[in-house]
């Protein structure tokens, strides 16, 4: 029997369907990591979905695909997302792409899925880039178990409520942030978690790849003395059942001293020791007088 080339096997495995909504991957920085599939999605939908039109075009343009192109981003997903599933559920098919990597992660791709869903619109991916799993496999931390956090954002009071969540996270934590943002957000780990492990990874995949291994209080000090280029993934270790009673051993004074070197205001720091502690903050404050 003959057998069948490439495109044969595509035709029967990857026919693109009408009326269906395709999240296609696309690369993080380095464009020969797009996948032949994506390219073949990218050429054979009606339309394709994009967060920022004039990157998305650079990209088609790159690899000569010309396809009309419709915007869809934070600010306009809710009165963009109906006018797309509408044409989907009319028989035309469309590929939704991201700026760089994969859609529907930290991402308004998600409530066009989520759409989709509740419209009966079938919706399926393919695979490709992602920052945070390749940021992960980078960091020389623990990769059996992770969670993905995104980006920190809100009030301070409503990260320092995120970061309180995370602090006793046994697993590996993974972040995104943007440089502006980078050295308020380390400072706010170190505040938070201690001197941990992280690994900061930058460009991924670009000429001017870089991955530093280090410790909370080294960043924190590097990035006070340098400015930081580039989006970043930051993936943080996980707790450890002894970092959780690292003060056992202390005074009530001796922790809340602690909690003040990581730069906590002092009522702050009471009410640290008294959480880690299950009691009251006036107790801590009783004892602190005595």
């Amino acid at each position: 029997m003959k057998e069948r080339n490439f495109e044969d096997r595509f035709e029967e495995k990857n026919k693109i369907e009408k009326g269906t909504l395709y999240l296609v991957a696309t690369p993080i920085g380095n464009l020969a990591d797009i996948s032949y599939r994506a390219l073949k999605v990218l050429e054979g939908v009606d339309f394709v979905a994009a967060e920022d039109t004039r990157n998305s075009a650079k990209l088609l343009t790159y690899f000569g695909i010309s396809k009309p192109l419709v915007s869809y981003f934070e600010h306009n997903k809710r009165e963009r997302g109906p006018q797309i599933v509408k044409r989907l559920k009319d028989g035309e098919s469309c590929a939704l792409i991201t700026d760089a990597g994969t859609p529907a992660i930290s991402d308004p791709g998600e409530d066009l899925v989520r759409l989709c869903a509740e419209n009966e619109v079938p919706v399926t991916s393919i695979p490709g880039a992602c920052a945070a799993i390749t940021a992960l496999t980078l960091s020389g931390l623990d990769t059996r178990r992770f969670v993905f956090e995104g980006f920190v954002s809100g009030t301070k009071s409503e990260v320092k409520s995120r970061l309180s969540e995370l602090k006793n996270e046994k697993r590996t934590v993974i972040f995104y942030e943007a440089p502006h943002r980078l050295l308020a957000t380390l400072e706010a780990f170190y505040e938070n978690f201690g001197d941990r492990n992280i690994a900061l990874c930058r460009e991924i995949t670009k000429l001017n790849e870089e991955v530093k291994r280090i410790k909370l209080s080294q960043a924190v000090e590097f990035y006070n003395e340098n400015s930081p280029r580039g989006e970043y993934v930051i993936v943080v270790e996980g707790a450890s059942d002894e970092g959780e009673c690292f003060w056992k051993d202390m005074t009530v004074t001796e922790q809340v001293e602690h909690y003040m070197s990581l730069g906590m205001e002092k009522m702050d720091a009471i009410k640290e020791t008294a959480r880690a502690r299950g009691v009251g903050k006036s107790t801590i404050y009783k004892e602190l007088i005595n």
